[in-house]
């Protein structure tokens, strides 16, 4: 899914008109003969995960006594095919990962309406307006439902859960075209519109010590994806170019401009019992326009990951994965990031080695448990450790989750 903004979609306003849908019915036919009501179809989803820490904390208290609890996913969503070539769909997220119990109030995390101009054997031409999940990398559009990731915590050096508001969805249109060749298929997609921005993100790139908010602008995010041999070699390459105003509050500091233009390869490899997965991101990102140099800068990140899953006795998978994040190439070890008084050197990069197992039960059911040993903190959400220089450079962590859908 995608960004945008053409109309002033709220959250309750996109709810509101799903739900009349929904419950008043529309009178039309998704195919001949075939009420529309048919059609209908609702399913959620709960997670609750344990969190452990022996240095540092990651969403919640983790480094305290029994650990933290603080990580919190329920999502329903809905989804109706008033016609055969239009499909309503929309979910509700309550999500908290640290911070306070408020942040986990429910707030619409896509809804959309998705018309199919074209649909035949060869070919899929569509539109998609309203809240869209960004089609960024391999995991990003189904990054909260627990099922689809093959891991607890996404790789963090590409699936920041610290600045995850601006790169999950934006409110906009997508045009989407897929095409069917004969021993594969190339999907396309190309969203225009608003992306989000939370509070948390303030505090993120450190704007308190400018005292600004972010007014986003209009961006645009693209993916082109390629699967051969019905899944066997899966390849993307997503780009976007996100922009946002920053409006400050100081008389003395002008308005300025933030940027981020990520561009992220994607290769995975499957066989029946195994997959090999890597993804490989460059991000440049940076503020311009502030009438204080001190505060513009330009700087290009790197982030990549291997991973290995196998699947075993049918409902068991266990995972192998090295993650990896630089925030300045141009200062990989930090050294010159410390030397300027910004924070700790450990602070701009973080090396991730992650264990993880999955059993699944019951197809509604699937326990988690994984081990990440990290050299750095490049990825720690600053809203769990304040002070960054109390933090340490080499820490633990434990993760336990149990996972439910509907």
């Amino acid at each position: 899914m995608i960004v945008s903004k053409l109309s002033q979609w709220s959250e309750y306003r996109a709810v509101t008109a799903l739900l009349s849908v929904v419950i008043l019915g529309v009178p039309t036919h998704a195919h001949s003969g075939e009420d529309v009501m048919d059609t209908l179809q609702m399913h959620g989803f709960l997670s609750q995960a344990l969190v452990i820490t022996d240095d540092n904390n990651f969403f919640g208290p983790s480094s305290q006594d029994e650990g933290s609890f603080e990580f919190t996913e329920i999502g329903l969503n809905v989804s109706l095919r008033p016609h055969q070539d239009v499909l309503l769909a929309a979910q509700m997220l309550s999500r908290r990962a640290g911070g306070e119990s408020s942040d986990a109030y429910p707030e619409l995390d896509y809804g959309l309406i998705d018309y199919q101009m074209v649909s035949d054997q060869q070919r899929t031409f569509g539109i998609q307006l309203g809240r869209i999940k960004n089609p960024f990398g391999f995991y990003n559009q189904t990054r909260d439902v627990a099922f689809t990731r093959p891991s607890i915590l996404l790789p963090q050096s590409l699936y920041f859960d610290r600045t995850r508001s601006l790169a999950l969805t934006g409110d906009g249109l997508t045009f989407y075209l897929e095409e069917r060749l004969d021993n594969g298929v190339i999907r396309g997609q190309l969203g225009l519109g608003i992306p989000q921005a939370d509070g948390g993100l303030n505090q993120t790139l450190q704007l308190h010590r400018i005292r600004g908010s972010f007014d986003p602008q209009q961006s645009g995010i693209a993916q082109v994806r390629y699967e051969h041999d019905a899944g066997r070699i899966v390849a993307a390459l997503s780009h976007a170019h996100v922009r946002s105003q920053i409006d400050t509050h100081s008389p003395s500091v002008s308005d300025g401009d933030f940027y981020f233009r990520p561009w992220v390869f994607s290769l995975q490899y499957n066989q029946e019992l195994w997959s090999l997965t890597a993804e490989y991101a460059l991000r440049r990102s940076g503020l311009k326009n502030f009438n204080q140099p001190a505060l513009n800068f330009d700087t290009t990140g790197e982030s990549w990951y291997v991973q290995y899953t196998r699947r075993f006795y049918n409902d068991w998978q266990w995972l192998i994965r090295y993650d990896s994040l630089v925030s300045n190439r141009d200062d990989a070890s930090g050294k010159a990031f410390e030397a300027s008084g910004l924070g700790p050197d450990h602070s701009q990069f973080a090396d991730d080695l992650t264990f993880g197992l999955q059993w699944t039960p019951h197809p509604q059911v699937m326990l988690a448990g994984e081990y990440h040993h990290v050299d750095g903190t490049g990825w720690l959400p600053p809203q769990d450790n304040p002070d960054s220089s109390a933090t340490s450079r080499h820490w633990n962590m434990w993760l336990f989750q149990l996972s439910l859908r509907f």
